[in-house]
């Protein structure tokens, strides 16, 4: 089901993307300040390493919530209800004086984050099914281009304006996005059940902030500091009890049943070795713009001119996201997915062979950038083709998690690259370029591995409803119209995104017939209803047929203990 007719749509996607462009760059926002925060903020560089961290905590732990959340009350309402704190954080760093104050206002900006998965799992609602596709593969590539566009853009109003004006003008892009959300996309359907499970969202987030606490602060701490260790060891304490309290609660947070379907669980595995590779390359190549023509391979760039070089990178993404749909819809976006991988690893060789010049570096930097425009233009779609529509929002948060767990443990692992291989130059200690380079070659092999995993992804996964169609179904009938004639009856939920059969979703990725019959609201809604009737028929059927093997069990083992009993 979708809520908006096609002459529709194109806005809806331009809104959407422009909200992830708008939610990725806030994580950039503050890089050009790193050096400049201790004398701004009067503290120490310890403490104000935190502006950086308090972001990726609280992302990390608002993601799943707000995915769950949208689900349940609707992802247009949770889309403007994440743009408050995103405005409100600005504001509040525009007008800090101090550290803690500025702490709580990039916290308030991480809750927003959950806008970007909010918005990928939208689109399944308010498309037509042969938009979506594309659609996904353009808003996953506008993610990219806040990142590097947002490097260039906060340099130059860091070294040519007031440092606050940067606040000021995200806090008025953010209010943009939630009045063209308010505008322009329509009320998206709550298609989930039951409530909130507050205890699983306590159970994540201090599984979480323990985790990612250890690995961002492992190389400052200490990797073998009691503090760094003991916070790693809590955060697989907790996250194995919390794992526990998932399978038994009865509205988890996260379905663990369904993030085990070899389809989610590999993608996801692969996500955070996509994320690994990424973050890796744009680690390596921005310090080697950076450092001084002295080192021998250092090249003398500013803050700015570095990113202006690494600028194309981000409008890679966005070009390539046409050919990604293209060529999902050809061979399905397993073979995207894998296709990103190998083009990342064949961006980390060309940076190894071109380190030598800014210019070089701008293309192996565009290379990689198409290889994860590639791969995370499949992922969500990888995702949703293989969970209930009234899992999208939770699901694909969890997977945006899964990303950023994937960015955090390349930053702890490169640090540490770069912290062990080291030269002193004028009484500097500095990465040396065996450093750099062994770095490089770590983040190719994780793209390689990447692309292996893709490879043990099913070519054709199993229905996100537990039980099998119907024989009585008419193999003619429309994907949208479910029948519900039979006790096993199933509704035509999507199977995978690709080129075999997928249920409503066999046109994801093509492109639409010159004209189009447009359901009714009426009939939209009768549609629905009738879907998700289907589908709780099919749900029951499933029930009634694990209690029926149960049972015939139980009297099997009875009759046999009678037997010997007699």
């Amino acid at each position: 089901m979708h809520s908006a007719p096609s002459s529709r749509s194109g806005g809806i996607v331009s809104v959407l993307a422009v909200a992830g462009i708008v939610g990725s760059l806030m994580q950039t926002l503050v890089v050009p300040l790193v050096g400049e925060l201790p004398r701004l903020l009067d503290a120490d560089a310890a403490d104000t390493s935190w502006v950086i961290t308090v972001t990726l905590l609280v992302g990390a732990v608002a993601t799943p919530v707000v995915g769950k959340l949208g689900d349940l009350y609707g992802k247009r309402r949770m889309m403007l209800a994440c743009s408050v704190p995103l405005v409100a954080g600005s504001v509040v760093c525009a007008l800090a004086g101090s550290l803690i104050p500025m702490i709580a206002g990039r916290g308030l900006q991480g809750l927003g984050v959950g806008m970007i998965p909010l918005g990928v799992s939208a689109l399944r609602d308010l498309l037509p099914p042969q938009r979506v596709g594309p659609a996904i593969a353009l808003m996953s590539s506008s993610m990219g281009i806040g990142g590097a566009l947002g490097l260039p853009i906060a340099a130059a109003v860091a070294e040519y304006a007031d440092w606050r004006m940067l606040f000021w003008g995200s806090a008025a892009l953010s209010l943009l996005v939630a009045l063209l959300i308010w505008l322009l996309v329509p009320v998206t359907p709550a298609h989930g059940r039951g409530r909130l499970d507050a205890g699983g969202a306590l159970g994540l987030g201090v599984g979480l902030v323990c985790l990612l606490l250890g690995v961002s602060k492992g190389a400052e701490w200490g990797w073998t500091s009691g503090t760094t260790l003991g916070l790693l060891g809590a955060a697989v304490v907790v996250l194995l009890l919390w794992g526990l309290w998932e399978l038994r609660v009865r509205d988890p947070l996260v379905d663990l049943r369904t993030t085990a379907r070899p389809q989610v669980l590999l993608t996801n595995v692969a996500s955070v070795l996509v994320g690994f590779a990424m973050y890796a390359q744009s680690l390596v190549v921005m310090q080697i713009l950076q450092l001084p023509e002295s080192t021998g391979y250092g090249l003398g760039q500013s803050m700015l001119a570095a990113g202006l070089w690494l600028a194309p990178s981000g409008l890679m993404m966005m070009a390539v996201s046409g050919l990604g749909a293209r060529l999902s819809a050809a061979r399905g976006p397993r073979t995207s997915l894998f296709a990103g991988a190998l083009v990342i690893a064949v961006g980390y060789g060309s940076a190894f062979a071109l380190m030598g010049a800014p210019w070089g570096l701008m293309v192996a930097g565009s290379v990689g950038s198409m290889g994860v425009g590639l791969a995370y233009g499949a992922m969500p779609a990888l995702i949703m083709g293989a969970v209930p529509q009234r899992e999208t929002a939770s699901a694909n948060s969890f997977n945006t998690l899964m990303r950023s767990i994937g960015t955090s443990v390349s930053a702890a692992v490169v640090g540490v690259i770069l912290s062990q291989m080291t030269v002193t130059t004028g009484g500097h200690v500095l990465p040396s370029e065996p450093g750099f380079r062994t770095a490089l070659l770590v983040g190719c092999g994780v793209a390689l591995v990447a692309a292996l995993v893709t490879l043990t992804l099913p070519r054709r996964a199993a229905e996100p409803a537990a039980a099998e169609p119907s024989a009585a179904q008419p193999a003619a009938q429309p994907a949208a119209q479910p029948t519900t004639t039979g006790p096993a009856a199933t509704p035509a939920v999507p199977v995978r995104i690709g080129h075999e059969e997928l249920g409503p979703w066999r046109d994801a990725f093509r492109t639409p017939a010159p004209a189009q019959v447009t359901a009714g609201p009426e009939d939209a809604e009768l549609t629905r209803l009738r879907a998700e009737n289907a589908e709780l028929r099919a749900e029951n059927a499933e029930l009634r047929g694990e209690l029926d093997v149960l049972m015939r069990g139980v009297s099997a083992w009875v009759q046999n203990l009678a037997g010997r009993t007699n």
